[in-house]
């Protein structure tokens, strides 16, 4: 039986000639993967914030030199056992003025939830370098670790001095040559100065005039004269001397907060309620974990931060089962709970001990205010 005959010839089938609109779709499709090669590499203006580390108040930190040490540690008063978590958040962001992140990470950013694409103007100002920055946030951190050992010692009944300090100068702006880095401000035309607010506010009361301004400079009092510039900010006109405030403090135990390459003010909060947990007997938060952010001054009023929602995720994937948000962020938060966390609205350290006196003891915490209802 013959498998083949050598004497039949067979010719190949014709090729199929491709129609007019299979070549034009290959080359649009072409066109659009080239297209989409070359925009992945041109630079953008935005950059991606997302979740960033989770430290636990109550729990250690590596220090500078690579070894872990307690967050909060306490000298001069007696200190209670601690369990669970306290937990701060924090927000990474991808991206500077001197490297933007590509279209093709900003296109997976945008469908992810727990991400946020936002216009590079508004993490880094016009002309401000990322080291200007890191300077501004770490000095931040700095002034919001003062102002919640002084709310936490406030809320314990603790007496707590308090200097407002001058600690920088501007320059070129109308205070240099007239103030200094470690200035003590008293008063402001009279009027007692008890924070930037308030000396803000008796300079504006001037409409431009001079300001006398009594401090305290190397353990002398004197008086000192400021024209303070007019300037607008978000269109509303205003007056400025052009100095950075801080608040001093003269504590009455030792507080030490080692938190190191996390800057800005919206861990007061929960430093402030670390503190606290510390310096009394039980558990605060009934020794569960429980997360939260916000800043905080030494009354105890809690203030507004940025990047809430993607702290909420990292309190979800640090196990957290409570957030305490602060009220001035609901706006942000409603609709962009991730599922298993109970967010509740502080606004200031009582609200938020409330809410852990409800955890602990098993409370009705659906009777507490949060976003949207209360």
């Amino acid at each position: 039986m013959a498998l083949f005959d050598e004497n039949v010839k067979i010719s190949p089938a014709p090729r199929r000639r491709l129609t007019p609109a299979v070549v034009a779709g290959s080359w649009a499709l072409a066109i659009a993967l080239a297209a989409l090669l070359v925009i992945t590499f041109l630079p953008t203006s935005y950059v991606i914030q997302q979740p960033g580390p989770v430290y636990n108040t109550l729990g250690t930190a590596r220090s500078s030199d690579g070894t872990e040490v307690p967050l909060i540690s306490i000298e001069g008063a007696e200190t209670y056992p601690t369990a669970g978590a306290l937990d701060l958040l924090t927000v990474q962001v991808v991206g500077n003025r001197e490297r933007t992140p590509s279209w093709f990470e900003l296109a997976i950013a945008w469908f992810q939830p727990s991400r946020a694409v936002l216009p590079i103007d508004a993490i880094f100002p016009e002309g401000q370098t990322s080291e200007e920055r890191n300077e501004q946030s770490a000095a931040l951190m700095v002034d919001s670790q003062k102002e919640a050992t002084a709310a936490a010692l406030n809320e314990l009944g603790l007496d707590v001095g308090h200097k407002l300090t001058v600690h920088s100068v501007l320059e070129d702006s109308a205070a240099e040559g007239v103030l200094e880095a470690g200035d003590v401000i008293l008063e402001a035309n009279g009027q007692e100065a008890t924070d930037a607010a308030s000396l803000r506010e008796i300079i504006n009361e001037g409409d431009g005039a001079p300001v006398e301004i009594t401090i305290v400079r190397d353990g002398e009092e004197q008086t000192v004269t400021i024209t303070p510039r007019e300037t607008e900010v978000e269109g509303e006109t205003t007056w400025l001397i052009g100095v950075t405030l801080t608040n001093d403090y003269d504590f009455p135990i030792d507080v030490t907060i080692q938190l190191n390459n996390v800057g800005g003010p919206s861990a007061g909060m929960m430093f402030a309620l670390g503190i606290i947990d510390s310096l009394t007997p039980g558990e605060l938060n009934g020794g569960e974990n429980v997360a939260g952010t916000g800043t905080i001054d030494a009354s105890g009023e809690v203030g507004p931060i940025g990047g809430i929602r993607q702290k909420m995720w990292g309190a979800v994937d640090a196990g957290a089962e409570w957030f305490l948000a602060p009220e001035a962020n609901c706006d942000e938060v409603v609709g962009h709970v991730p599922e298993g966390l109970h967010v509740f609205a502080v606004e200031d350290l009582d609200d938020a001990l409330a809410a852990l006196d409800a955890v602990r003891e098993g409370g009705d915490v659906d009777a507490l205010p949060t976003c949207g209802v209360g």
